[in-house]
């Protein structure tokens, strides 16, 4: 590994962490979504914020650390947004997320941190061929998705879908099930399906491994690589796939075209709500019923309450262990198994 760089986990698909590559600047005509960029930092923003590497690890970073990641575009609710379409000739731009997205900040929250500052320095190259993302992803048969899905959405990011998926897993590979994990939208950062495997996800995947760091993205194009990963995810002939929808379907990340994707297969699904009157919103947009709303929305009586009388659907605080038997029942009779 190059000690001079801090390679980022947007790389983690590729070798550029192994194998030499030349720094070259080009002018952003040439720039695309997913390339791979070296950007030096400027200003580290906050003494809270770290960098996730490779292996899923975060690390702290100072000024003038050469980062090494990938042009992409956020649009969080929450936190901040940005693109790599904004960056102007000064070059300046953000990271956009700890993995290693790149990209100016067009707005964010008051209550968060300014985020990292990096300078560009140029593209990752090797001879005349910018390195990017597509490089690196693996060809697949294509097949027909057939794996039963348990799926996850939420009515906004920081609604607590992974913190479910997580306990959905557990209960799963503890009735010794072969369990596939995968985020299909949003934008990336490797812990959120990291965590999925530390509970017992056999297989992980997310659509850093179709070459995206990002799913902001041109929709028929990105219907064409979700395709790939699902002939993917299918590949390793899993019992069940957990799947989570990033952010919200609502939101810029093509969620719409990955829920028409799974529908035939989905057997549960499992909405994670930030506030009962969203849930609402959700159900309405996309005729969608959900078996269980779970998530921040449901953290009180109050809350749960509030969910079952406004939309006559099961809500449970699924963190809460007074509701695991409740959660084992729907899943035995919607999975047709025995937890």
């Amino acid at each position: 590994m190059d000690s001079r760089y801090i390679f980022t986990s947007m790389l983690r698909i590729s070798d550029l962490d192994k194998k030499p590559f030349s720094i070259k600047k080009l002018d952003k005509i040439k720039w695309k979504t997913g390339d791979y960029v070296v950007g030096k930092i400027t200003d580290t923003g906050s003494d809270i914020l770290k960098i996730e590497l490779i292996n899923g690890r975060m690390r702290s970073i100072m000024k003038e650390d050469l980062v090494v990641g990938a042009l992409g575009e956020r649009y969080a609710t929450l936190e901040a947004t940005g693109t790599w379409k904004e960056v102007e000739e000064d070059g300046k731009m953000h990271i956009l997320t700890g993995a290693g997205l790149f990209g100016k900040c067009t707005s964010k929250s008051v209550y968060l941190p300014n985020l990292i500052e990096v300078q560009y320095i140029g593209h990752a190259v090797r001879g005349e061929k910018i390195c990017t993302m597509d490089d690196y992803v693996h060809d697949v048969k294509f097949s027909k998705f057939k794996t039963p899905v348990i799926l996850l959405v939420g009515t906004s990011m920081s609604a607590g879908k992974t913190t479910v998926a997580r306990i959905v897993v557990n209960h799963l590979k503890r009735a010794g099930l072969k369990i596939v994990a995968g985020k299909l939208t949003g934008a990336s950062r490797y812990r959120d399906i990291l965590s999925l495997k530390d509970v017992g996800a056999n297989y992980i995947f997310d659509f850093v491994n179709i070459g995206l760091p990002s799913t902001i993205y041109p929709r028929e194009k990105f219907r064409k690589k979700l395709v790939q990963l699902l002939s993917t995810i299918n590949s390793v002939n899993a019992d069940i796939a957990v799947i989570e929808l990033g952010a919200s379907p609502l939101e810029p990340y093509n969620g719409d075209i990955a829920f028409e994707e799974l529908k035939d297969n989905i057997k549960c699904t499992i909405l994670c709500a930030s506030d009962p009157y969203a849930v609402y919103g959700v159900m309405k947009s996309f005729n969608l019923k959900p078996d269980i709303v779970s998530g921040i929305a449901t953290n009180t009586f109050a809350g749960a309450e509030l969910i079952e009388k406004l939309c006559n659907v099961k809500a449970l605080n699924l963190i809460d262990p007074k509701t695991t038997k409740e959660l084992k029942r729907i899943l035995n009779n919607k999975l047709n198994i025995n937890l």
